[in-house]
């Protein structure tokens, strides 16, 4: 088959693209306003940018209040949404007033963050503590509205020590959900490695995502993992 989004009909019961697109990481963001009052929402278009510094966004419509809140105090949390969690996840993502707290509506525990004065999942097993870098707003078809691309950059990273397995982040005990077509959700309890072959070290460990060895690799003038210019630059 073939149409053009917005142009030709697709003749299907229901849209494809977002069912082309899997699966998608879910940014499960908690913030807080300037009153003081918690916030905590899943999205279903979330990603890293790249690790050295390590830097993430997430994707909003509507400029919702996990945008307002970032934007307006610097800071936000990511929280690994996963499988024991999924029913909160689902819950949060319900639409309330502003100001309502989602952390009591889904049943999560606040956990105070270490830097900085945002709650995070305690249930959950890894957090990002994240300041505010940017956010770049997309025009939208109406009545959608704007979609607000927020990066922030992660500053503090905590990891639950039993989701761990001799050194790496263990998948088979996290089980993070992810985000498919539809009305449909995945679980990932299952891995493969592959190597890409003839790579040098230098592109490896930018798989890898190791930010020892980058700074290893530019303090030896060599290296082409990624991160050509300097983060300090960019600011």
């Amino acid at each position: 088959m073939f149409y053009r989004p917005g142009v030709t009909e697709h003749n299907l019961p229901h849209d494809p693209f977002k069912a082309c697109v899997v699966p998608r990481p879910i940014g499960w963001i908690s913030t807080k306003n300037q009153h003081g009052q918690a916030n905590l929402a899943p999205y279903s278009q979330f990603n890293n940018l790249t690790f050295d510094p390590p830097l993430c966004d997430t994707v909003e419509c509507t400029r919702k209040d996990t945008v307002v809140n970032a934007e307006q105090t610097g800071r936000f949390v990511w929280n690994l949404a996963t499988w024991a969690l999924r029913e909160a996840v689902n819950i949060s993502a319900e639409q309330v007033p502003y100001g309502v707290d989602e952390f009591e509506r889904a049943a999560v525990t606040k956990e105070p963050a270490t830097l900085m004065d945002v709650p995070m999942v305690q249930e959950s097993p890894v957090k990002f503590e994240c300041e505010y870098y940017s956010t770049i707003r997309l025009p939208g078809s109406p009545p959608m509205g704007t979609v607000d691309i927020v990066i922030g950059k992660v500053v503090a990273i905590h990891i639950s020590d039993e989701v761990l397995t001799d050194g790496l982040l263990d998948i088979r005990k996290t089980k993070p959900i992810a985000r498919c077509g539809y009305y449909q959700y995945a679980v990932i309890q299952d891995t493969f490695d592959m190597r890409i072959p003839g790579m040098s070290e230098d592109v490896l460990y930018g798989l890898e995502g190791s930010m020892k060895k980058n700074r290893a690799a530019n303090a030896r003038g060599s290296g082409t993992a990624c991160n050509e210019v300097p983060f300090q630059q960019l600011v």
